[in-house]
């Protein structure tokens, strides 16, 4: 139990670190440009087509949103 645990765990802290890395990118790419280079890719562009795609998919769409916010703000 103790290795599910541990498992868990740092999956969490991945999440997180994935998540935060996220948001700079994004914020690095709306101060500085696309054109940033130590920012691979359109960050922002990405994000919006995420976005469009679950909202296109209607009542699916917002339940996997909801899913998603559930599982990132739940408590310890």
């Amino acid at each position: 139990m103790e290795i599910i645990k541990k498992a868990t765990d740092s999956l969490k802290m991945l999440t997180e670190a994935a998540l935060a890395l996220l948001s700079l990118a994004v914020v690095v790419q709306i101060l500085v440009g696309p054109g940033a280079p130590f920012v691979p890719g359109d960050v922002v562009g990405n994000v919006i087509d995420v976005t469009k795609q679950l909202g296109g998919e209607g009542v699916v769409g917002l339940v996997a949103i909801w899913v998603l916010v559930h599982i990132f703000n739940r408590k310890q």
